[in-house]
């Protein structure tokens, strides 16, 4: 009960610490998922035993370029390729059967644009020329919540069939797909409620960060595994680290962009 109590505080602090950044300014945005990022790179150093402080100072140098020195489109895409092909990679590396010994240009790699481009397409969403539009990236945390939320209560109560039992042995199916239901829901809502996007958007939205997400979890478990450790660390009492508790939205971070810009939202 302890335990419980410990994990819904640790949650609801959390969500207070994003929904006061989004509503206080940009600057309070952006500066949060910095940190953020900065948080989950440390973390993933200890995940792969990457030696060295370079990949902050290339994260760092990556922000600053992107966030406040360029919004040329062309530069934008080339960092959203490199970010995507970086997260293929990734998905190919979960299906591989095995564990892979990265090098350490590799590991360098793999965290600038799995981490360090994800952070930075996540603060790049809400940007629409000058607008920032703080309730399309609350929408967007909200089915992530919401997916995260049912999947846990869902596979707790009816999962029956493991989804990824080599990596992530209590996840099931039935949590997943329940997850992605209550989540559609709540991309309806959003767009009956939250006129940012069309409610068939939202949906199609909703069904990218979903899927997407899943896979950003079940690689992050995949990594802990090849470590041998439970949590990435121990950041946030209750989810363990800050990377256990961003792994869903940094990874299907890129992958929204790329709808919104399908969708004729951002350039």
């Amino acid at each position: 009960m302890k335990e419980v109590f410990r994990r819904l505080l640790t949650g609801v602090l959390y969500v207070l610490l994003l929904l006061s950044a989004v509503f206080l300014s940009p600057e309070a945005y952006d500066f949060l998922f910095m940190v953020f990022g900065l948080a989950c790179l440390y973390e993933y150093k200890r995940l792969v035993r990457l030696k060295g402080y370079y990949i902050f100072i290339a994260y760092l140098a990556l922000w600053w370029v992107f966030i406040y020195l360029t919004r040329d489109p062309v530069l934008i895409q080339v960092l959203l390729a490199l970010t995507i092909a970086v997260n293929l990679g990734l998905i190919a590396y979960l299906y591989s059967g095995r564990t892979l010994v990265f090098n350490t240009l590799q590991k360098y790699l793999i965290g600038l644009f799995y981490l360090g481009g994800g952070c930075i397409f996540l603060t790049m969403i809400p940007y629409q020329d000058e607008f920032f539009a703080k309730y399309l990236i609350i929408g967007i945390f909200i089915l992530i919540w919401v997916n995260d939320s049912f999947a846990y209560l869902v596979g707790k109560t009816l999962g029956r069939h493991k989804l990824f039992p080599s990596v992530s042995p209590k996840k099931t199916i039935e949590g997943s797909l329940g997850g992605l239901l209550f989540a559609l829901v709540g991309a309806y809502f959003l767009g009956r409620f939250v006129p940012v996007l069309e409610i068939t958007q939202w949906v199609l939205l909703g069904l990218i960060l979903v899927i997407m997400g899943s896979f950003g979890d079940l690689i992050e478990s995949k990594f802990k595994r090849a470590a041998g450790i439970k949590d990435s660390g121990a950041i946030l009492p209750g989810h363990g680290g800050m990377l256990d508790r961003l792994d869903s939205l940094v990874f299907a971070a890129p992958f929204a962009y790329l709808t919104l810009i399908i969708f004729n939202y951002v350039s």
